[in-house]
């Protein structure tokens, strides 16, 4: 097992890292940018070292600047949490370099699944379903009109470099493809440093269902089941639960032996998430693969009652899977609230700002995953997430009333939360029901236009 690891991130992903190693009896070194110098995994680290000013290109995206702090601090790993550096298989080449042990899977990996075209072919490589779509990078309009027509609208332009709902265009004629290709370009050379895009056949109100996969270095490779990942706005995720409401035991089966294949095919180590789109008859498409823990990771841990974070430290110490990952079974309904600090009755603004009173609920079967405290300002800088609520029962029913009760307790002034959203949604018939894709979000919002979103 490592003596010291280096955290690479902030927020609640940092401190879910640091309370891992903990317990595990790892010290740890958090680095941090100006902007969080109060930030609570600051506080609670071994060590804290400042890497740069609050913009994350000058500190959290410094490659050279965290390899110092590891070698100042003599760390023997380092945990990229999950954004900033996480996916960058550079970076997970330059601490090998460095002998210092990236907590992910292998630089080899990392590029295959990251670049999303790429991506598809491993996944149809490896007999996943994918949706039809274009072969390669798309270079031009004219490629991009043609593509479009030969497959049927609507299309969905992609960025090969993408992530979190950037370099994404719907298009449903010719006009629509022709502004939303170079919107995505543009868009996902301004995010990524790559404007390359790909084109494949939109699944309209689809579900997003997610396999989460561990896999160790010595060739073990197992699934914990799905997560429901359909409730979004603007293409990021809000709300989340595991059993997805959807799900067969005949198509969970299936979907994680396609998910177990494809992880082996890439030779995939530590934990990783394999997305998919299934519509209202059980079909389902490969995605994209995320080569991280995800932010969601928490409902798999408490339906499951496994530790990923802690899995994901051991595999890359070189141990192998924990019999408990082979063993485990669903045991609870889990679902995830994600509190942003924004403000839904103003159209979703951002809310940065000093947190006068924070009062986060308690009870049986709820979680808070959070760095927010009383007297915690709230940076403009950063992912405007705060906390997250996770609520778990013996039912769906069960945890539904639970997650009301907290976001009931939830006492956070001085900023706009997302949190009265959050509650709308808990109580919405149809969301009780399970009946829900990736559009509800959006009609809910234009159904209830006059309180949320305007």
């Amino acid at each position: 097992m490592f003596d010291k690891v280096l955290i690479a991130n902030r927020g609640e992903i940092a401190l879910r890292v640091i309370r891992a190693c903990k317990e595990l009896g790892v010290k740890t070194l958090a680095v941090y940018s100006e902007a969080d110098v109060d930030s609570l995994h600051v506080q609670l680290a071994d060590e804290a070292i400042c890497i740069g000013s609050a913009a994350s290109s000058q500190s959290y995206l410094k490659i050279d600047r965290i390899i110092s702090a590891a070698e100042i601090g003599d760390v023997d790993a380092i945990h990229p949490g999950y954004g900033f550096l996480s996916e960058n298989a550079h970076f997970a080449e330059v601490c090998e370099s460095c002998n210092i042990k990236f907590i992910g899977p292998p630089p080899a990996a990392i590029r295959a699944m990251g670049d999303k075209n790429t991506a598809r072919a491993t996944a149809k490589k490896a007999g996943m379903p994918v949706t039809p779509g274009s072969e390669g990078i798309v270079e031009t309009e004219k490629d991009a009109l043609r593509i479009a027509r030969q497959i049927g609208y609507p299309v969905m332009i992609k960025a090969t470099a993408g992530g979190g709902g950037r370099g994404m265009r719907p298009a449903h004629n010719d006009g629509s493809l022709v502004q939303g290709y170079h919107a995505a370009r543009s868009e996902a050379e301004k995010a990524f440093g790559n404007s390359g895009v790909y084109i494949e056949k939109l699944i309209e109100n689809p579900h997003h269902i997610e396999f989460q996969i561990m896999a160790d270095s010595h060739g073990d490779v197992v699934h914990l089941g799905e997560r429901d990942c359909s409730m979004q706005r603007r293409n990021q995720k809000i709300i989340e639960e595991t059993p997805s409401p959807i799900m067969t035991p005949e198509i969970r089966e299936k979907m994680g032996a396609d998910c177990v294949r494809l992880a082996k095919e890439v030779g995939y180590v530590g934990a990783g998430t394999i997305e998919c789109l299934m519509d209202d008859n059980g079909n389902y498409y490969f995605m994209e693969m995320n080569t991280r823990i995800q932010v969601e990771h928490c409902i798999t841990e408490e339906a499951y009652g496994v530790d990923l974070v802690k899995e994901q430290i051991k595999i890359a110490a070189g141990e192998r899977l924990s019999h408990w990952m082979h063993d485990a079974k669903l045991k609870y309904h889990a679902i995830e609230c994600r509190v942003n600090a924004e403000d839904p009755f103003n159209n979703f603004q951002p809310c940065p700002g000093k947190i006068d009173l924070y009062y986060a609920p308690g009870g049986r079967g709820i979680r808070i995953d959070s760095h927010a405290y009383s007297g915690y300002t709230v940076p403009p800088h950063y992912d405007s997430m705060i906390a997250k609520i996770i609520g778990m029962g013996t039912t769906r029913e069960h945890a539904i009333q639970r997650m009301r009760r907290a976001l009931d307790e939830y006492l956070i002034t001085g900023i706009k939360t997302t949190i009265p959203f959050q509650q709308a949604i808990m109580h919405d018939p149809d969301f009780v029901r399970g009946h829900y894709n990736t559009s509800f979000v959006t009609k809910l919002i234009e159904a209830r236009g006059e309180e949320f979103g305007k």
